[in-house]
Parts: C-alpha cells; structure tokens; sequence
C-alpha cells in the first residue's frame, strides 16, 4: 500500500494530529470521537440550544451542521482525488504492458528470424566453398605430382614432435664436437681451452652444416625417378664423402701442426692433405677424425630422416594436410556459430513465451486491484455518511438537551451523502479470456518458429556435409571430413 512507512511509523504516535484512525489503508476511516472533539459539536450544540437555534421552524442545516457536512464533503472529495490518483497508475501499468506491441515484435520476429538464419547459412556455405576449393586445389596437387613420380604410397611427414627431436640432435651434436674438438685443439692454441674451442666451432659448423645441406638438398634425389636427378644426387653424395674426408682431415692435420708451428699452419695442412692425407702420425689425431666423420655421417643420416625421402613429396603433403585441416576446422566452426545462432534464439523465444505469461497475470492483478480499490472507495462513502450522522447526533442530542422550544423537524432526518460514481477508463484492458488466446496463438507462433529454425540448422549441416562429395575423385570424402 501506498505510504506504508509513514502509516507504520505515524501509528506509533500516542496523540494524533488529525481525526483519522492509525490504519495502512488506501482510504483511513476518520476517528469520530475526535471529530465530535475537534468541532465541538457538543458545546456548540448546547449553546445554540441554550438559545433556540436553529429555530422550530427551520428546514436547512445550521452552520455547525453546514460545518460538519463540509468537512465530511472535503474528506470525500480527497479521498476521490487519491483514487484518481490509483486509476491513473493502473492505467499507465496497463499501458506499459504493452501487449499489442509485443504481439507485433513477436509477429515481425517471426518474419525475419528464418529469414536472418538463412542468410547466415548462405554465408557459410559461401566460406566453406572457399576452404573446398582450396583443398580441391591441394588434392590436384597431390594427384598430380604422384602421377608424375610414379607414387603409390603417402608422404613420410614427422610430427612437429618428432621434428623437435630431430633438431635437438643436431644441436646436441654440433655442442658436443665443439667441446670434443675444442679439447683436442687446445694442445695447439696459445689461448688453451678457450682458442681450441673457438677453432673447433668452425670447423663443427663445417662438418655438421656440410653434411645436412648435402642429405638435404643432393643425395635425397637419388631416389628420384629422373636419372638425371638421379645422377645429381650420385654427385652429391660424392660431394659429401668428400667433403666429410677433407674437412675432419684437415681438422686432425690441423691439430697436429698447430702444436709445433704457430705462424703459417694453415699453409702447413693444405700441403699435408696434397702430399699424404693418411700421414697423421699421433693417436689423438685419428680419434679426432674419427669422432668428426661419426658425428657427420649422425648428422647426415637425421638430415636425411627430417622429411620424406623423395624430393618435394613431403611439402605437397603437408600443403595438402593444411588444406584439408582448414576445411574440416572451418565447417565445424560454421556448425557451432549456427549452433550458438539456434541456442541463443531459442532462448529468447523461451523468455518471451514466459514474459507473456507474466504480463498475462500482471494485467488480472492489476484489474482486480482497480476493481477493490473502487469496493474500498464505494465502501468509504458509506463510511463517511454514517461518521456525518454520528456527529450530526451528537450535536443534535445536546442541542435537544439544552433547548426549551421544540427541535426543528429535520432534526429526526439522517444525512444523505451524495454519492460519487466514478468512470472508469477501460482503453487499456485485456479480456483476460481474449488475452489468454492471445497469448497462447503467440506461443504456437513461437515453438513454430522454434521448429522452424531448428529444421534449417539440420539442413544447413546436410549442406556443409554435402560439399565433400561435390568432387568424390578427390578422395576426401564425408568419411574422412568427420
């Protein structure tokens, strides 16, 4: 109720300002006692008839009887004022409801839902056609490059795991023969440890860089069906040998003569090598050149085993494996956001459908509020009228006591309020029987529509699906695409 924490704490208060008893009602019932008090009809009555008034004769009211009639006229007068008051914000409840509204966003929701839920499919398929043609590309590729080499089998491609691997063990052999070198070096070097090591990476990057180009780039083409990259990679291979034999040579001649001669050692190995390779004539030189050719023939053999062994086959492979991989990310990230579209849809209609059922009992409590308020005000009408008369007779009976000449006739005649017949505005209201049908088309409308989406997001994933078998000689078909 309007003001219920000014009436809670004004109940509290021992004497009252006013003539009403402490309620929490719309329309407080006035206090009788304490408007006979606050008038002094009882006193008034008595004087005036100490002196005959009003007279014998008299047919209207007097002014202490005018005086009461007012007040209780000013009273019913407020009282219709806050009812108007109520009327209003009934009204404005009501018409914030709103229902014709809603009923036409539910209608023009209807129309351009699916029709949004298509677009977004027809923009999908758009995308996923790129991402096919792409792979159809990739697959060509491949087909084509297999066709040509004579291939029947599929691309030896290491895991990003088995690569890492790979290419630790080249680092690790790279540090180790720098650190073995460096030690056997050092016996020479006027800086020790540290200029036998700074020596010794260069020749480890020779040795080991050498080797990988080679297994790399050259000998991998003696598995190639053309004899002339054939012969390439027999070239290359013999490249390798020789440059493995020289370089770990060079390095083992190189240790030895850099132990006796400081200025000129380079000079000194070149002419060594050319005259007698084998002429190395301390141990440690030989297992120097012997850990050399170990660690490059390791690292010929993982730069061999880094990809497949023939030519090109491994980077069409995985040009093929991103291309595929893009496809099948991309339509399973169409069919999620279209998910999400579907949940996200079907959740709105699901609070609608509820919000309408609440607006439906929202509007019956509100009507039926207006209606009691309107009980309540007919009923303080008539509350009004017998608090007039209890006052009137107060002061009529001590009028009576005092007076000497007869009481007028109008005396035995009980007041009469007139009563106000409010109008109220029915603009706004709901037949709560129309309403419910209403509501209840609007539903069916809704799950419709609920139905109606989802059998588009089936048929939107039938679609997607359907593109794998658009070009079924490339062989990736629905099988492998789940």
């Amino acid at each position: 109720m309007p003001f219920d924490a000014l009436n809670n704490l004004w109940s509290g208060v021992r004497e009252s300002s006013h003539d009403f008893r402490a309620s929490t009602e719309i329309f407080p019932q006035l206090d009788t006692d304490k408007l006979i008090h606050a008038l002094n009809v009882r006193e008034k009555g008595e004087a005036n008839g100490r002196a005959n008034r009003p007279a014998t004769s008299a047919q209207s009211l007097d002014e202490v009887e005018q005086l009461v009639v007012g007040r209780i006229e000013q009273e019913k007068a407020s009282a219709y004022q806050v009812l108007e008051d109520q009327f209003q914000t009934f009204e404005t409840r009501l018409r914030n409801l709103d229902f014709e509204g809603q009923f036409g966003l539910i209608r023009q929701a209807n129309a351009s839902s699916l029709s949004d839920f298509k677009a977004e499919i027809a923009s999908g398929v758009d995308e996923l056609h790129g991402l096919r043609r792409d792979l159809k590309i990739a697959e060509d590729e491949m087909t084509s490059f297999k066709r040509r080499h004579g291939l029947d089998r599929a691309a030896k491609v290491p895991s990003a795991g088995a690569t890492s691997v790979k290419i630790a063990l080249l680092v690790v052999l790279i540090l180790v023969e720098i650190v073995m070198n460096g030690n056997f070096l050092a016996k020479g070097s006027e800086q020790g440890i540290i200029g036998g090591i700074t020596e010794a990476v260069v020749f480890a990057v020779l040795n080991i860089g050498s080797a990988l180009l080679f297994a790399i780039f050259c000998v991998r083409n003696l598995v190639h069906r053309s004899w002339l990259m054939k012969l390439f990679g027999l070239v290359g291979l013999a490249g390798y040998i020789a440059v493995a034999l020289a370089v770990n040579f060079a390095l083992a001649h190189y240790r030895e003569v850099s132990a006796t001669i400081i200025e000129g050692a380079g000079t000194e190995v070149i002419r060594r090598i050319r005259e007698n390779p084998l002429g190395l004539v301390e141990l440690n030189s030989w297992m120097l050149f012997a850990i050399g050719i170990f660690f490059s023939i390791l690292a010929f053999i993982d730069g061999c085993m880094l990809t497949d062994a023939y030519p090109g086959f491994a980077g069409v492979q995985r040009r093929l494996d991103e291309a595929r991989q893009n496809y099948i990310s991309g339509k399973l990230d169409l069919i999620d956001n279209l998910r999400e579209i579907r949940d996200e849809h079907n959740g709105k209609i699901e609070e609608i459908v509820r919000d309408l059922s609440s607006r439906r009992r929202e509007s019956a409590a509100i009507i039926a509020h207006r209606t009691r308020t309107m009980g309540l005000f007919a009923e303080y009408q008539g509350h009004l009228e017998r608090t007039a008369n209890s006052v009137l007779t107060a002061y009529r009976e001590a009028n009576r006591a005092a007076r000497t000449d007869a009481e007028p006739q109008y005396f035995a005649v009980a007041y009469k309020l007139e009563r106000i017949n409010p109008v109220v505005k029915t603009s706004e209201d709901w037949d709560d029987r129309v309403l419910t049908e209403r509501i209840q088309i609007a539903q069916a409308e809704l799950n419709d529509q609920i139905s109606k989406i989802g059998f588009a997001f089936e048929a939107a994933v039938a679609q997607y699906h359907k593109l794998d078998n658009l070009f079924p000689e490339a062989g990736v078909g629905s099988q492998q695409a789940a």
